[in-house]
């Protein structure tokens, strides 16, 4: 397993990243065989490892991987995020300094350590001032709490403007970003992959197999009830699944599993620190890391590009954050009750 520097941290990940999504009860519920995965991933290679607290339901991810964890913390870079509901109260969530504090606590808690080496905040969150999360996790950092602080799921505009809030008031500035990027959805290579290379952002890329659609194993008439629940426009597509049958006999043809090329086409950019993988077995651990370090040149890249083309999306993958100019209709349309604009 390589490794490559996150961003400008001087912080060296894997190229593969564990993922722990599918631990607990909406995965694995079977805490010894998910502990059995974290030290797998460990013997082969794996150095950097993301969770969140909302993972598993009430910190259960976070729990196991502190149980899995236990002595050999410095042996991995340990990723959490915060952001998503963790109870029923109105202010237990969200970009605030007032939960931000809160949720790194509990996370050192049910982890088991005293700090995190790279704290993200797992969605923007575009009613709060950007300096509110800043100026707390600029403080946890002194505190030394964190080691490092990145978000995921943010628009390429709103990177920039963080980087600006944070020069101009004093803070420390986000040094990495989660995002979405596969084979299917190629979106972040028009705008945002290109900001993170020029502002020295480290990338980890999740789900690179797209929500398994890029393992081949699914079609409109296979797919798993559980991922059509929580997917069902992306797991339905006929215009990915068409991609998908293509681009399946293009793997076959470069004699590789798809699995294995959709991993190796998101390491081969180059603003890409790691992709993460979120096995929920040991066997699937296990194949998912024979595709380490898979070669893929420039031809096979350039008829993956006639597939798909450079910079677009094939379609929405659901579960991935809309900007709330896209998703709320009001934000884009002027009321027929408001004055008019322009030269009469």
């Amino acid at each position: 397993m390589q490794t490559r520097s996150l961003g400008r941290t001087g912080i060296q990940v894997s190229t593969f990243t564990l993922g722990t999504m599918m631990f607990g009860p909406y995965g694995n519920p079977d805490t010894d065989a998910c502990v059995r995965i974290v030290h797998r991933a460990l013997d082969h290679g794996i150095t950097t490892i993301d969770t969140a607290d909302v993972y598993g339901g009430d910190g259960e991810s976070e729990r196991i991987l502190g149980k899995a964890l236990r002595g050999r913390h410095d042996d991995v870079v340990l990723a959490t995020k915060g952001n998503g509901r963790m109870g029923s109260g109105p202010n237990r969530g969200g970009n605030s300094r007032r939960w931000i504090t809160a949720a790194v606590e509990g996370s050192l808690r049910r982890l088991g350590v005293d700090h995190i080496d790279l704290y993200q905040l797992h969605h923007p969150e575009p009613d709060t001032d950007i300096e509110e999360p800043l100026s707390a996790l600029t403080d946890l950092l002194r505190a030394g709490k964190i080691r490092a602080f990145g978000h995921s799921n943010l628009p390429a505009s709103e990177i920039v403007e963080a980087h600006w809030v944070a020069e101009r008031r004093g803070l420390a500035r986000f040094r990495s970003e989660q995002l979405h990027y596969s084979i299917l959805n190629r979106g972040a290579e028009a705008e945002i992959l290109p900001v993170c290379q020029r502002h020295g952002l480290g990338v980890l890329v999740w789900s690179p197999l797209s929500m398994g659609l890029l393992t081949g194993r699914y079609r409109t008439e296979t797919a798993s009830a559980g991922r059509l629940h929580w997917a069902p426009k992306h797991m339905t597509d006929p215009r990915k699944l068409d991609a998908v049958a293509t681009l399946t006999s293009l793997a076959d043809q470069a004699g590789l599993p798809l699995r294995h090329l959709a991993l190796a086409f998101v390491t081969a950019h180059p603003a890409v620190s790691s992709a993460i993988i979120g096995p929920r077995t040991e066997e699937q651990l296990e194949d998912l890391l024979r595709g380490a370090g898979t070669p893929v040149g420039d031809d096979l890249l350039d008829r993956i590009d006639e597939v798909v083309s450079p910079g677009t999306d094939l379609g929405p993958i659901d579960v991935g954050y809309v900007p709330p100019h896209l998703a709320q209709s009001h934000l884009r349309r002027r009321s027929p009750t408001s004055p008019a604009s322009g030269n009469p």
